[in-house]
């Protein structure tokens, strides 16, 4: 209740703004996968360190339509937390501040709806920051593929446990893990993850 009250204030404010049209209702035929990497796991406190986002169009992750955002190293992350997060080889200083990340962000993703893995996580990371930079949360529709993931189990395999990895995920479904230690190849691998469980969902359907 209270999301949805706050998606309508914020429509209401930035209606004529220059992100009015985010809250327009999406018509077209893309989604967009998203990931995000952060200094934590607890996304009330942690800060992100890259952003990555690719879209999907019908059955096919356009790769070649990908962003990949990586920020400046926040200035109390030490590099023993850098290469516990999986980020060898990443000079995050060489990143853009969160606010540049944030409107090449929002431009690349739209109004288009969002999928990805534990997808409130991945929200209230990038709404905290856009909240202070802009003043709204993202009013995307969404699809949280972990979710879609534990309701197939619960019905065709309740022996198995309620809330496997994404690797695991993954590796059931027969998704190639694209890159786990970059946020695109997370972001790969969810759209990925996204078309496989579609794709079973429609021949049950159809069957």
């Amino acid at each position: 209740m209270l999301k949805t009250l706050r998606r309508v204030v914020d429509r209401h404010r930035h209606a004529h703004g220059r992100y009015g049209w985010l809250f327009r209702p999406y018509t077209g035929e893309e989604m967009v996968a998203i990931a995000v990497q952060a200094t934590g796991r607890d996304p009330r406190h942690a800060e992100p360190l890259a952003i990555a986002a690719v879209r999907i169009r019908g059955d096919r992750v356009l790769t070649s339509e990908s962003l990949e955002l990586r920020l400046k190293r926040p200035g109390s992350l030490s590099g023993e937390a850098i290469r516990h997060h999986g980020l060898r080889g990443i000079d995050l200083d060489e990143g853009m501040t969160i606010d540049e990340a944030l409107a090449r962000l929002l431009d690349f993703v739209g109004n288009r709806p969002l999928v990805g893995w534990r997808l409130d996580r991945e929200l209230s990371l990038l709404n905290r920051q856009l909240r202070q930079a802009f003043g709204f949360d993202l009013p995307n529709a969404g699809i949280d593929l972990a979710q879609v993931y534990e309701r197939r189990q619960r019905h065709h395999h309740p022996q198995l446990e309620p809330s496997p990895r994404f690797e695991q995920v993954a590796e059931r479904l027969g998704v190639p893990v694209m890159g786990r230690h970059s946020a695109l190849g997370t972001a790969v691998t969810t759209a990925l993850i996204h078309l496989r469980l579609a794709r079973h969902s429609q021949i049950r359907r159809t069957s």
